[in-house]
């Protein structure tokens, strides 16, 4: 018998269900990662990080901004942009308006290597995530995903 602090264990479905999120959460970004490393060597963090450059104004994002829409830490993102930076594709300079932080700035090779690259990505999502999702809702899916990390 539980009480009102004990959690309510999962049924069948609901343990089968974050079983299989948990693969899914482990496996998919290896498997895209190792498509975009094969194919243009790039790995996906650093493919995400032009993306959202490519989507921001001005093509640029404050280091911590950014690091927070890859969900990645600050640390890790600098890595990364360090990486990108060391190949001409970002540009990293001082916030005009807080002299204490950092922005991103995706470059015009930046930009060149982004739409070199996003058809690998696109063939790998196709092939191992939406191949699989025929006769599925993919729009309440959407909604479902964004539920669980609404408050994260």
């Amino acid at each position: 018998m539980t009480d009102a602090t004990t959690p309510e264990p999962l049924d069948p479905d609901e343990e089968a269900f974050i079983r299989a999120l948990g693969r899914v959460m482990a496996f998919l970004p290896r498997v895209v990662d190792a498509d975009m490393l094969a194919e243009q060597q790039i790995t996906t963090s650093e493919y995400m990080v032009m993306v959202h450059l490519s989507e921001a104004p001005d093509s640029q994002l404050r280091m911590s901004e950014l690091a927070n829409e890859c969900g990645l830490s600050l640390s890790g993102m600098t890595r990364i942009v360090n990486r990108l930076e060391a190949q001409s594709l970002v540009l990293r300079v001082k916030s005009p308006e807080d002299g204490r932080a950092w922005l991103a700035v995706l470059t015009s090779s930046g930009w060149t290597r982004l739409k070199q690259t996003w058809p690998t990505n696109l063939a790998s999502v196709r092939r191992h995530v939406f191949s699989r999702l025929e006769g599925c809702d993919v729009v309440a899916a959407t909604r479902v995903l964004d539920r669980i990390t609404s408050d994260l």
